[in-house]
Protein backbone atom coordinates (compact mmCIF):
# COMPACT_ATOMS: atom_id res chain seq x y z
CA UNK A 1 0.00 0.00 0.00
CA UNK A 2 0.92 3.83 -0.35
CA UNK A 3 2.07 6.23 2.87
CA UNK A 4 -1.21 7.55 2.42
CA UNK A 5 -3.07 3.75 3.70
CA UNK A 6 -2.22 2.36 6.39
CA UNK A 7 -4.44 -1.35 6.64
CA UNK A 8 -4.22 -4.12 8.94
CA UNK A 9 -5.93 -7.34 8.20
CA UNK A 10 -7.60 -9.37 11.83
CA UNK A 11 -7.78 -12.80 11.51
CA UNK A 12 -10.66 -13.84 13.42
CA UNK A 13 -11.95 -16.98 14.83
CA UNK A 14 -9.50 -19.13 12.34
CA UNK A 15 -6.46 -19.34 14.24
CA UNK A 16 -4.78 -22.06 16.53
CA UNK A 17 -6.28 -21.51 19.92
CA UNK A 18 -9.48 -21.99 18.27
CA UNK A 19 -8.89 -25.20 16.73
CA UNK A 20 -6.84 -26.19 19.53
CA UNK A 21 -9.64 -25.42 22.22
CA UNK A 22 -12.32 -27.01 19.94
CA UNK A 23 -10.54 -30.28 19.21
CA UNK A 24 -10.01 -30.48 23.01
CA UNK A 25 -13.66 -29.92 24.16
CA UNK A 26 -14.71 -32.20 21.44
CA UNK A 27 -12.50 -35.23 22.53
CA UNK A 28 -13.07 -34.60 26.22
CA UNK A 29 -17.15 -34.45 25.47
CA UNK A 30 -17.11 -37.16 23.66
CA UNK A 31 -15.24 -39.19 26.56
CA UNK A 32 -17.65 -37.58 29.13
CA UNK A 33 -20.87 -38.63 26.70
CA UNK A 34 -19.55 -41.73 26.30
CA UNK A 35 -19.34 -43.04 29.66
CA UNK A 36 -21.82 -41.64 30.61
CA UNK A 37 -23.78 -43.38 28.26
CA UNK A 38 -21.64 -46.42 29.11
CA UNK A 39 -23.43 -46.01 32.97
CA UNK A 40 -26.86 -45.83 31.32
CA UNK A 41 -26.72 -49.31 29.16
CA UNK A 42 -24.36 -50.93 31.07
CA UNK A 43 -22.08 -51.38 27.92
CA UNK A 44 -18.43 -50.57 27.46
CA UNK A 45 -18.62 -48.09 24.64
CA UNK A 46 -15.09 -46.21 25.55
CA UNK A 47 -11.87 -48.51 24.80
CA UNK A 48 -9.22 -46.64 27.14
CA UNK A 49 -11.43 -47.58 30.34
CA UNK A 50 -14.05 -49.52 31.14
CA UNK A 51 -17.31 -47.40 32.48
CA UNK A 52 -20.06 -49.60 32.09
CA UNK A 53 -19.87 -50.51 36.34
CA UNK A 54 -20.27 -46.48 36.80
CA UNK A 55 -23.89 -45.76 38.87
CA UNK A 56 -25.64 -43.82 36.53
CA UNK A 57 -27.41 -41.52 38.99
CA UNK A 58 -25.56 -39.42 40.05
CA UNK A 59 -21.64 -40.05 38.33
CA UNK A 60 -23.32 -41.48 34.59
CA UNK A 61 -25.85 -38.27 34.44
CA UNK A 62 -23.31 -35.80 35.19
CA UNK A 63 -21.07 -36.92 32.92
CA UNK A 64 -23.62 -37.44 30.55
CA UNK A 65 -24.68 -33.51 31.28
CA UNK A 66 -20.70 -32.37 30.92
CA UNK A 67 -19.93 -34.55 27.76
CA UNK A 68 -23.07 -32.71 26.27
CA UNK A 69 -22.04 -29.32 27.02
CA UNK A 70 -18.52 -29.56 26.16
CA UNK A 71 -19.73 -31.15 22.54
CA UNK A 72 -22.28 -28.16 22.81
CA UNK A 73 -19.52 -25.24 22.92
CA UNK A 74 -16.92 -27.47 20.35
CA UNK A 75 -20.12 -27.24 17.98
CA UNK A 76 -20.58 -23.76 18.56
CA UNK A 77 -16.34 -22.77 17.98
CA UNK A 78 -16.47 -24.85 15.05
CA UNK A 79 -19.38 -22.90 13.23
CA UNK A 80 -17.65 -19.76 14.34
CA UNK A 81 -14.32 -20.79 12.90
CA UNK A 82 -16.20 -21.94 9.85
CA UNK A 83 -18.28 -18.14 9.31
CA UNK A 84 -15.23 -16.80 9.83
CA UNK A 85 -16.28 -14.59 12.93
CA UNK A 86 -14.76 -11.61 13.87
CA UNK A 87 -12.33 -11.12 11.03
CA UNK A 88 -11.83 -8.35 8.69
CA UNK A 89 -9.36 -5.31 8.81
CA UNK A 90 -8.66 -1.94 9.52
CA UNK A 91 -7.95 0.80 7.27
CA UNK A 92 -6.90 4.56 7.95
CA UNK A 93 -6.78 6.78 5.19
CA UNK A 94 -5.28 9.98 5.11
CA UNK A 95 -6.58 10.69 1.22
CA UNK A 96 -10.32 10.60 2.93
CA UNK A 97 -9.46 11.01 6.57
CA UNK A 98 -11.29 8.32 7.46
CA UNK A 99 -10.75 5.17 9.13
CA UNK A 100 -12.65 2.27 8.59
CA UNK A 101 -13.58 -0.82 11.01
CA UNK A 102 -14.97 -4.11 9.50
CA UNK A 103 -15.69 -6.87 11.03
CA UNK A 104 -17.57 -10.23 10.21
CA UNK A 105 -20.27 -11.48 12.26
CA UNK A 106 -22.27 -14.33 12.68
CA UNK A 107 -24.53 -15.00 9.47
CA UNK A 108 -28.01 -13.23 9.27
CA UNK A 109 -29.22 -9.90 7.94
CA UNK A 110 -26.81 -7.63 9.88
CA UNK A 111 -23.29 -10.28 9.15
CA UNK A 112 -20.91 -7.52 8.26
CA UNK A 113 -20.07 -4.79 10.88
CA UNK A 114 -18.89 -1.45 8.96
CA UNK A 115 -17.59 1.43 11.72
CA UNK A 116 -16.30 4.76 9.80
CA UNK A 117 -14.93 7.86 11.79
CA UNK A 118 -13.54 10.93 10.52
CA UNK A 119 -10.23 12.08 11.79
CA UNK A 120 -11.24 15.37 13.34
CA UNK A 121 -13.57 12.90 15.62
CA UNK A 122 -10.86 11.25 16.79
CA UNK A 123 -9.09 12.26 20.22
CA UNK A 124 -6.47 10.33 20.88
CA UNK A 125 -4.96 6.26 20.39
CA UNK A 126 -4.97 4.60 23.81
CA UNK A 127 -2.41 1.73 24.90
CA UNK A 128 -4.02 -0.39 27.32
CA UNK A 129 -2.19 -3.80 29.37
CA UNK A 130 -4.04 -5.25 31.86
CA UNK A 131 -2.13 -7.05 34.47
CA UNK A 132 -3.25 -9.55 37.14
CA UNK A 133 -5.44 -13.29 36.95
CA UNK A 134 -6.00 -12.66 33.16
CA UNK A 135 -3.17 -10.20 31.64
CA UNK A 136 -4.74 -8.69 28.34
CA UNK A 137 -3.38 -5.55 25.76
CA UNK A 138 -4.70 -3.83 23.50
CA UNK A 139 -5.02 -0.79 21.31
CA UNK A 140 -8.12 1.38 21.64
CA UNK A 141 -9.23 4.15 19.13
CA UNK A 142 -10.59 7.05 21.57
CA UNK A 143 -13.22 9.53 19.76
CA UNK A 144 -13.77 13.31 21.13
CA UNK A 145 -17.22 11.90 22.65
CA UNK A 146 -15.09 9.41 24.89
CA UNK A 147 -16.51 5.97 23.01
CA UNK A 148 -13.38 3.71 23.23
CA UNK A 149 -13.25 0.88 19.99
CA UNK A 150 -10.91 -1.88 20.54
CA UNK A 151 -8.57 -1.98 17.12
CA UNK A 152 -8.07 -5.77 17.67
CA UNK A 153 -8.89 -8.68 18.93
CA UNK A 154 -7.91 -9.56 23.14
CA UNK A 155 -6.07 -12.29 21.83
CA UNK A 156 -4.94 -10.84 18.07
CA UNK A 157 -1.15 -9.71 19.83
CA UNK A 158 -0.19 -10.80 22.71
CA UNK A 159 3.19 -9.61 23.12
CA UNK A 160 3.16 -5.86 24.60
CA UNK A 161 6.15 -4.76 23.01
CA UNK A 162 5.02 -6.05 20.09
CA UNK A 163 1.34 -4.09 20.50
CA UNK A 164 3.12 -0.62 21.70
CA UNK A 165 4.94 -0.83 18.47
CA UNK A 166 1.74 -1.00 16.68
CA UNK A 167 0.25 1.89 18.95
CA UNK A 168 2.93 4.07 18.33
CA UNK A 169 2.95 3.38 14.57
CA UNK A 170 -0.64 4.48 14.66
CA UNK A 171 -0.69 7.57 16.70
CA UNK A 172 2.61 8.69 14.25
CA UNK A 173 0.86 7.77 11.13
CA UNK A 174 -2.83 9.43 12.25
CA UNK A 175 -0.49 12.55 13.89
CA UNK A 176 -2.73 12.25 17.38
CA UNK A 177 -1.52 11.43 20.71
CA UNK A 178 -0.57 8.20 22.28
CA UNK A 179 -2.23 7.78 26.20
CA UNK A 180 -0.38 4.88 27.80
CA UNK A 181 -2.58 3.49 30.44
CA UNK A 182 -1.90 0.09 33.09
CA UNK A 183 -3.87 -1.01 34.99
Amino acid sequence: MSNDILKDNIIGARNFRSFFIMVVLFLAGLGFFLAGLSSYLKINLLVLSDTSEIIFIPQGIAMLFYGTGALGIAVYICLTIIWNVGSGYNEFSKLENIVRIIRIGFPGKNRTIFLSYEFKNIKNIKFLIKQGLNPRCNILLVLKDKREIPLFPAQFLLNPTEIEKKAIELSNFLEIPLESLII
